[in-house]
């Protein structure tokens, strides 16, 4: 049995770390700052209006994700030893609907609370999920020889698109 410390991140620990920073960021991060303007009707209202439908949007998609997981649910990048691959469920419209979720709501956040920096966050998020999933990708390979198919039919973070 591997006992390496967790600060050694050889399952992907430091990703989670830096993944909850960036949560945090996005959740409680300064919303402006001296010389931004402060949003005005109508793109108050178009911002709330987009926002509540992007939180909605990734609840749904993180908690499909979380869902069709299953017991193969781990925090950590690097799949559990006895995970086998899913493909149904959230999982047949992109490869990683939790992260791609946490990222609509991230967005979803900055506009419900009409803040360019939080927006900025929410964008930091993503472009961070990518490189997590990216990184969990290649651990999928080297336990899926399958996963090379799935990759080429299905997008990464965002259902369709990417």
């Amino acid at each position: 049995m591997d006992h390496t410390p967790w600060w050694k991140g050889r399952r992907g620990e430091w990703y989670v770390v830096v993944q909850c920073a960036l949560f945090l960021l996005v959740a409680f991060g300064p919303r402006t700052r001296l010389g931004l303007p402060a949003w005005r009707y109508p793109y108050t209202w178009l911002g709330s209006l987009a926002g509540k439908g992007l939180l909605l949007a990734g609840g749904i998609l993180s908690s499909a994700g979380f869902y069709s997981l299953g017991t193969n649910l781990t925090v950590l990048p690097r799949p559990r030893e006895n995970a086998r691959l899913v493909e149904t469920g959230a999982y047949r419209l992109v490869r990683h609907p939790i992260y791609g979720g946490l990222f609509f709501a991230a967005l979803g956040w900055g506009l419900s609370v009409h803040s360019c920096l939080t927006i900025a966050y929410a964008l930091l998020l993503c472009v961070f999920l990518d490189i997590k999933a990216r990184r969990e990708e290649r651990w999928l390979r080297e336990r899926f020889p399958e996963y090379a198919a799935y990759q080429k039919r299905v997008a990464r973070l965002i259902p369709f698109i990417y």
